[in-house]
């Protein structure tokens, strides 16, 4: 997680945000512990209830589960359900932006295409 805090937004809402990535992008795998609410305050020099925040709306979704003694884990499925939240986030607010900004500057798909490079 970064350490970098946007101040147009509650640092809890980008925290959760983070974890909602890291989830995605399977550095915190279904069935893993996420980081403790302890770790992460120290870690980032915040106060614990912020993180607490954060974690309250990923149960409230359903997505991490309390083990008492244990901690919080993440649900079978999450991945699956947030990948498509997410996607679903895209195709409906940012696709048709970045569409309309294609067509203002008359890009052809192959000259899109030609510009795709591969992060993996």
């Amino acid at each position: 997680m970064t350490a970098q805090w946007n101040n147009e937004t509650p640092i809890y809402l980008q925290l959760y945000q983070q974890v909602v990535s890291r989830i995605i992008d399977g550095y915190i795998k279904e069935g893993e512990a996420l980081p403790s609410v302890r770790s992460v305050a120290a870690q980032y020099q915040l106060n614990p209830i912020t993180i607490s925040k954060a974690y309250q709306m990923l149960q409230d979704e359903n997505l991490i589960e309390k083990q008492r003694g244990k901690g919080l884990f993440v649900k079978q499925g999450t991945q699956e359900i947030m990948l498509a939240r997410e996607r679903e986030a895209f195709l409906t607010k940012q696709w048709p932006e970045i569409k309309q900004q294609i067509s203002r500057l008359q890009l052809s798909a192959a000259e899109l295409l030609a510009n795709i490079t591969e992060d993996k």
